[in-house]
């Protein structure tokens, strides 16, 4: 496991970077980066309580800003929902939030953790690093970005099947690498 830093926000740039950007895991992603339009949230939470308030608040800045100012927010919650379980429970409560808030079609909730695990797969099965993160983390988008995007990328279906090779391809062990203090190369 590559070690961590006192600072997720730091921890989860390098991610960004190193294996999300540099493996190409999302091809929307490097566009955002450069243009600044990243808003990395840290969360104090402890509870999942104060962390779907934390998400609420988060929501209602993403929709009432700008894309051009903020395109998704990451907000990284080192301190609750460590366990996987939990926070895949979670989940349901921040897609009821974004329904309450009336957002259904406009934002949505993605997830990441370093424990992610896809349903039918073995816990280090390499297509699960595809979601992992170095803290947990809910990714928010804005689904007009993302039907954009999507509509700009020759082939959006194949990128799944392109991210477990490439993961295939480098190995635990090279991931392990990417995300270590000093990477290779």
């Amino acid at each position: 496991m590559p070690r961590m830093t006192p600072d997720p926000i730091a921890d989860t740039r390098i991610w960004i970077e190193r294996a999300v950007i540099g493996l190409n895991l999302c091809p929307f992603a490097k566009a955002v980066v450069a243009k600044g339009q990243v808003r990395y949230v840290l969360s104090d939470a402890q509870t999942a309580e104060a962390l779907l308030e934390t998400l609420g608040m988060e929501l209602a800045r993403l929709r009432d800003t700008p894309a051009s100012e903020i395109d998704t927010t990451l907000i990284v919650h080192p301190g609750v929902l460590i366990d996987f379980l939990d926070y895949n429970d979670f989940l349901d409560g921040a897609d009821a939030l974004v329904a309450e808030m009336q957002l259904e079609g406009v934002l949505q909730v993605a997830s990441f953790h370093p424990h992610y695990q896809f349903a039918g797969t073995a816990p280090d099965d390499i297509e699960n690093f595809t979601n992992r993160s170095p803290h947990p983390t809910l990714h928010l988008l804005r689904e007009d970005s993302v039907s954009r995007a999507v509509e700009a990328y020759p082939e959006p279906d194949a990128i799944v099947d392109r991210n477990v090779e490439t993961l295939r391809r480098l190995g635990e062990a090279g991931w392990r690498n990417l995300l270590a203090d000093n990477p290779p190369g």
